[in-house]
């Protein structure tokens, strides 16, 4: 049998979604947590920023490669 084509199902769409959502927020979350430790454990506050934008630049360089890999499973 072969497998139905990727558009025939909106699950996988709301899943890649969701995905992509939490992948984000879990990224910027823990560059947060990292940052404040860092900053009580060194005494400088600045710490916290560059934590959160560490995340967030992690968090967007995995959806790009999460979108990649899923349109290369679209074009087989």
């Amino acid at each position: 049998m072969s497998k139905p084509p990727i558009r025939s199902n909106p699950w996988k769409y709301a899943g890649i979604a969701s995905a992509i959502g939490m992948n984000l927020v879990v990224c910027i979350v823990l560059g947060y947590f990292i940052g404040t430790y860092l900053a009580r454990h060194t005494g400088w506050t600045p710490w916290s920023i560059i934590g959160v934008l560490g995340g967030l630049f992690a968090g967007l360089g995995s959806i790009v490669l999460m979108i990649m890999r899923i349109l290369e499973e679209t074009n087989e």
